[in-house]
């Protein structure tokens, strides 16, 4: 059998999957490859289940590693220099289809959590500051029938568009660099980032972390944001400029914000965790159950499709 090494612990039924066809070595942390261990996964395994945070950048690849393929655990892979790899020998895959719901439920709870301001209010419940109801205790915006500015119109940020505009009547106006057409809901493609933070109450960024879109949301994007509107990102950390954020939210030039990625994770900027118009999650996108089989045992359909020498299901 193929040695296999899976860098985190998953769940058992993944787990029983790849022991099916495998010979699997399961790293019992949680926390990201080193370099070492990286070397030594290339080195001694002919396939390398890996997930976000393992870094294998180009020269990861450097001399004949015996590992074949890098069966990502998710459906983004900017910790893989996948090109690399490729030049290397080594197969690269990912889990696209299984996240897509997930994540845009988490998109979803971050703009009611931002804009209702739940966040506050859990936090005064909790530390027993709550006086009781009245009228003007923690106002809000009212979500239903504003406008939604939706940046990378992929798999992820229709299935966000598809929630807001059925479920709360928004319209929906979006940025993507290629054409949209055919969408299952009325939205409208607007000709550039800018135009879709000016016209939006609440943007959600839903693209994948590329050299292009590398803090593509920087001090010039959130100007175009109105006062009045939230900014939501379940994309990667880096497609903000963190600290171009801190300071829009400090000085009020954005109402709020709802993030469950970041810059730098895990680190959260102390300047963040201070404000009280900023919802936090801990990367929580595709954080269910049956959500992390479906990403797991599509991994190891890649795996299997690959030693059996068919093509891959999902090819980066």
């Amino acid at each position: 059998m193929p040695k296999l090494l899976i860098t985190r612990p998953l769940p058992q039924s993944v787990l029983e999957a790849a022991k099916a066809s495998f010979d699997v070595t399961v790293r019992a942390e949680t926390t990201p490859l080193s370099v070492a261990e990286r070397t030594a996964a290339l080195r001694d395994y002919d396939a390398v289940l890996p997930t976000l945070g393992d870094q294998f950048p180009a020269d990861a690849f450097a001399g004949q590693p015996r590992a074949r393929i890098l069966a990502n655990f998710g459906v983004g892979f900017n910790h893989i220099d996948a090109g690399a790899a490729r030049a290397a020998g080594l197969e690269v895959t990912n889990t696209p289809g299984a996240v897509t719901d997930a994540t845009a439920d988490i998109a979803m709870t971050l703009m009611l959590m931002t804009c209702r301001r739940a966040g506050e209010g859990e936090r005064m419940v909790r530390a027993g500051n709550w006086p009781g109801w009245h009228p003007t205790q923690l106002l809000g915006m009212h979500v239903s029938g504003k406008t939604l500015g939706v940046v990378g119109m992929g798999r992820i940020g229709k299935a966000i568009a598809k929630r807001a505009a059925a479920g709360f009547g928004m319209k929906v106006v979006f940025y993507n660099r290629s054409p949209v057409r055919d969408l299952p809901f009325e939205a409208t493609q607007l000709e550039d980032l800018h135009a879709v933070m000016k016209a939006a109450d609440v943007v959600v960024l839903a693209v994948p972390a590329t050299p292009q879109t590398h803090h593509l949301i920087d001090t010039a994007a959130l100007a175009a944001m109105s006062p009045d509107s939230y900014l939501v990102n379940i994309a990667r950390g880096d497609v903000i400029d963190e600290q171009a954020l801190v300071t829009a939210l400090q000085e009020k030039r954005i109402a709020g914000a709802g993030l469950d990625v970041y810059e730098f994770e895990p680190k959260v900027p102390a300047a963040l965790i201070a404000l009280e118009n900023v919802t936090l999650l801990p990367h929580l996108g595709t954080s269910a159950q049956e959500v992390r089989e479906q990403m797991g045992l599509m991994a190891v359909d890649n795996l299997v499709a690959f030693f059996d020498g068919k093509p891959v299901p999902n090819p980066v």
